[in-house]
């Protein structure tokens, strides 16, 4: 009995009908990687956020609580020491601010430096986030609040307590010299040496 042969036509519609699922299955494929790559982009970015608000607090926590504000369109905020090293200093002083190009909050590593930084200041700069809106540092007490938030992205804050004012220096207390009162015994003993260290003239 012989086997009857597939037509011409019939192969043809059969390539067709394997294209037309091919193309279809591409297409799902295609979309569900474009997804991947965008959930994997924001986690990322979410991660970086994440890390970056930990350097943050962890500088503040710490550090000896020696740590200057200067307030204005977005903070800037100097930790004079903090053991929060990410260059491998034992003690490192610390300074976060927002460039006004860019909106870029910048971490400032080093030590010895002053801000605006000068060409001799041997300090790492970190460009950490981009378009940030607002970068408030409040301090009362021994309580820091911090506040981030960058473009059409909801803030982000964080509170830290116990981070207590180091005691200023006491001044050093000046001797007083006191003075013994003069005696008549006294005077006449200083009238004999002055005669006595005077020179001969003659």
């Amino acid at each position: 009995m012989l086997r009857r042969a597939f037509t011409l036509i019939e192969i043809l519609i059969a390539t067709a009908l394997l294209s037309i699922v091919l193309i279809g299955l591409y297409g799902a494929l295609d979309t569900q990687r474009r997804s991947v790559d965008i959930i994997k982009n924001s986690l990322e970015k979410s991660i970086d956020h994440d890390r970056v608000i930990m350097v943050l607090y962890n500088d503040i926590l710490k550090s000896d609580g020696n740590i200057t504000l200067k307030k204005g369109e977005r903070d800037t905020v100097c930790i004079e020491s903090t053991r929060n090293s990410l260059y491998g200093l034992g003690r490192a002083k610390v300074c976060w601010l927002v460039l006004k190009d860019g909106d870029i909050l910048t971490r400032v590593e080093g030590n010895g430096y002053s801000l605006p930084l000068g060409m001799e200041d041997t300090v790492e700069v970190n460009k950490v986030l981009k378009g940030v809106k607002i970068f408030d540092i409040t301090r009362k007490d021994d309580k820091i609040l911090a506040v981030i938030q960058e473009a059409r992205k909801k803030p982000y804050s964080f509170l830290l307590q116990g981070i207590r004012q180091p005691p200023k220096p006491k001044p050093k207390k000046k001797k007083r010299v006191i003075k013994k009162p003069v005696t008549k015994g006294d005077k006449e003993s200083n009238k004999t040496k002055t005669k006595k260290e005077q020179p001969k003239l003659f």
